[in-house]
């Protein structure tokens, strides 16, 4: 009896709303903003006190909201942009030395071509280390894209995946082509 006894207080404890000393200023909020600390865990459309990856930067009006969709949208842009153009510049540089042919002694004294596909670069190289600061910029643009994404700001998700369609839309064209070019010069 005493266990179920326990059961119910902690039931009532924790379901009363009451208890939380945010819950006032829960209710003075509209829907979907932030929750006590936390961050709104629902799509809203709204353009006051949305806070922007940084403590210090607050959309608080329309023409902040506008600015920000607008910066939002060519990031997006431009990360779809960085993943083409790393893509294309490792191709370019793998193109460059893909096949390297040795001479091997086969069977009964004949000479036989072994060829190589050769894919990966030097290390140190300056082409890899390139490669290696792109790919930086790229996780961090990708994480900022789904920070600004989990605000739950209608307005700045759909300036993520517009931006990110419209890079996409803009870049990937020449990836086909380049694609095309590549696989037929053997």
């Amino acid at each position: 009896m005493a266990h179920h006894h326990d059961m119910g207080h902690n039931m009532t404890g924790t379901a009363m709303p009451t208890s939380d000393p945010h819950a006032h200023h829960h209710t003075t909020m509209s829907p979907g903003h932030m929750h006590g600390e936390g961050m709104a865990m629902t799509f809203y459309f709204g353009y006051e006190n949305v806070p922007l990856l940084f403590s210090g930067i607050v959309i608080n009006t329309a023409g902040e909201m506008a600015g920000a969709f607008v910066a939002i949208f060519l990031l997006a842009m431009f990360y779809e942009g960085l993943k083409i153009a790393r893509e294309s510049l490792l191709r370019k540089s793998q193109v460059s030395i893909r096949y390297n042919s040795m001479p091997v002694p086969g069977p009964n004294g004949t000479v036989l071509m072994e060829t190589h596909k050769t894919v990966g670069q030097q290390m140190l190289s300056f082409p890899h280390l390139f490669q290696t600061a792109l790919h930086i910029i790229q996780v961090v643009v990708s994480y900022f894209l789904m920070l600004i994404f989990m605000t739950y700001n209608g307005y700045l998700c759909i300036a993520v995946a517009a931006g990110a369609g419209t890079g996409y839309f803009l870049f990937s064209w020449k990836k086909a082509v380049v694609v095309d070019i590549t696989e037929h010069c053997h």
